[in-house]
């Protein structure tokens, strides 16, 4: 008996791993994503205009990407909020500009302020929220892109934070002293670096609110998360993200997940290039409909599976 039970899970472990690398094979040309040409609609003319390019010298000094789908009751509080404080910063900074990317919900906001301040990127039919922050990340114009979620549940405000440490390790890592502030070729978007928003300081007191099971399921995935990207970035599910222009080129050139592990593959590129990681505490809240459903963490786990056997056995090309 107990050598049928040993062979039997023989057999299953054998044919779990064929599974995970048969479809991390089929996986390995992901990174191309959706090649479909990138565009825009000019509220005024209504007509689709060509979206610029990552690889192409910045335009702007921050750009922001916001995925939404089925977002119309949180997103309109959330791009106001953000509108409200660009109109803020550039009324003192006259040297600021940005732009923001969102998706078809956030149409009537680009009407109301220009295609040279909010873009809705048209996709065509819905290839998930991954997707939509990976084709922002590539047509946007800024030197710094920020991702972050439609619901509000981080602050823009705290992007602020996450653009400060950036440019204190650039001008210190890459610009000794105050030679970056004086420099006029030195330009942030040439350097690499990426800023994690981070809730890690928040846990303790979430997870005392939580079941039990749920305890169990987050400690678990983070467990895996740890051995399949190493440490360094302790809350990787954050959606409040900053790069640099030459950062998100590497990255978002060569990420190959759309689902549940863009977050942790993230970090494992970064890793891979040599990208410097930075975590940042920010505030966060709980917005009514973005908690995760804890069933989703055997889907974050095959995720992680795949994404480990892909780059382990090289079938993922960067």
């Amino acid at each position: 008996m107990v050598e049928f039970l040993a062979a039997l899970s023989l057999i299953v472990l054998f044919g779990l791993v064929s599974v995970i690398v048969f479809e991390a094979y089929r996986r390995r040309h992901n990174n191309a994503h959706v090649e479909a040409p990138a565009i825009f609609e000019d509220p005024k003319s209504l007509k689709q205009v060509p979206c610029p390019n990552i690889f192409d010298p910045a335009e702007k000094y921050l750009s922001l990407i916001i995925p939404a789908f089925n977002e119309e009751h949180r997103l309109p509080g959330a791009l106001n909020e953000t509108m409200n404080y660009f109109q803020q910063r550039a009324a003192k900074d006259k040297s600021f500009s940005c732009e923001g990317w969102t998706k078809r919900v956030a149409f009537d906001f680009v009407e109301k302020y220009g295609v040279d301040n909010a873009r809705a990127i048209l996709l065509g039919k819905n290839h998930g929220k991954e997707e939509a922050i990976r084709k922002g990340m590539l047509h946007s114009r800024g030197e710094l892109l920020l991702m972050l979620d439609a619901d509000g549940a981080t602050k823009v405000t705290d992007l602020e934070k996450l653009e400060n440490q950036i440019h204190e390790v650039a001008r210190k890592d890459y610009h000794p002293g105050d030679s970056a502030a004086s420099d006029t070729s030195f330009r942030i978007s040439d350097v690499l670096i990426v800023a994690f928003g981070s809730r890690a300081h928040l846990e303790e007191k979430a997870l005392a609110a939580m079941k039990w099971y749920r305890n169990f399921l987050m400690k678990g995935f983070h467990l895996v998360v740890l051995l399949t990207a190493g440490p360094g970035i302790h809350d990787t599910q954050c959606g409040f993200k900053m790069f640099t222009r030459s950062a998100a080129r590497k990255l978002f050139a060569n990420i190959h997940s759309k689902k549940w592990c863009f977050d942790v593959e993230l970090i494992f590129l970064c890793k891979w290039f040599g990208i410097p990681m930075l975590e940042i505490s920010v505030n966060g809240s709980e917005i009514p409909g973005s908690k995760v459903n804890p069933l989703s963490i055997p889907n974050m786990l095959w995720e992680l599976a795949l994404m480990s056997a892909g780059y382990r056995t090289r079938m993922w090309k960067i």
